[in-house]
């Protein structure tokens, strides 16, 4: 572009210097056209320079509304309803509760490292039958756990392969490092529930091992009270081989 305006300018100015003298009647100065001319094209190519700069700038600004934009998917409701049917089924769980204070305090009265003089038998036995539930219940919450962690295994596939579809279909940073986040949260909850399931195998053996250490203990002191009355022990019948 640059290089045509100049040579149209030479030619003008050569045509203008052979145009014989008296069909001049205006005088042209062909330095003042020529400069005129260079100052045309500068002008031109800046325009252009210009006009590619703000098209540079709108693939920019273009490319950012990519990476800014949100993503409109979510799984953190599931995930959390998730993790709160299993902990509903832990609250609900009977027998020695999970709460610290209560569960010192009801160990500590079932499960006594100790009977005093005074116990009876009946007192005795109406404590064993208390631990023995707690046992079964225990055994009873850890596999409700269990059924839910596998009826969950259902809603966790169908979030993983939503979240993997949103991430690769991410048309930004933002979209993708959300979806990233969601699996990420996927994981956490997942590791969570594990938790959740080896609390409740945990306890219910911790109580089915305190069981049979109190019931020796029972035991023992059965045994005590027994020598205690010292009356001898006389079989009754005979004895048939």
């Amino acid at each position: 572009m640059k290089r045509f305006l100049i040579s149209s300018v030479l030619i003008l100015l050569g045509s203008a210097a052979s145009i014989p003298a008296r069909a001049q009647f205006v005088v042209i100065d062909p330095a003042n056209v020529f400069q005129s001319t260079l100052t045309a094209v500068r002008a031109l190519t800046q325009i252009q320079n210009q006009i590619q700069q703000l098209s540079n700038e709108a693939i920019m600004l273009e490319n950012e509304a990519r990476n800014l934009k949100a993503l409109n998917f979510s799984t953190l409701n599931r995930l959390l309803a998730t993790l709160q049917t299993t902990n509903q089924l832990i609250n609900q769980a009977q027998g020695l509760g999970f709460n610290l204070l209560r569960a010192e305090q009801g160990f500590a009265q079932r499960y006594p490292t100790a009977y005093p003089n005074s116990i009876t038998n009946a007192q005795m036995a109406q404590d064993a039958h208390l631990r023995w539930s707690y046992s079964l219940e225990a055994i009873r919450t850890s596999i409700d756990v269990q059924s839910q962690a596998q009826t969950n295994f259902a809603s966790d596939q169908a979030s993983l392969t939503n979240l993997v579809n949103q991430s690769q279909s991410a048309v930004g940073e933002l979209q993708a490092t959300q979806a990233t986040n969601q699996l990420l949260a996927l994981h956490a909850r997942q590791m969570i529930a594990d938790q959740q399931l080896r609390i409740t195998q945990d306890r219910a053996m911790a109580l089915e091992a305190a069981r049979a250490i109190a019931a020796e203990e029972r035991a023992r002191e059965m045994r005590l009270q027994f020598n205690a009355m010292g009356v001898p022990y006389t079989p009754s019948g005979s004895f048939v081989p």
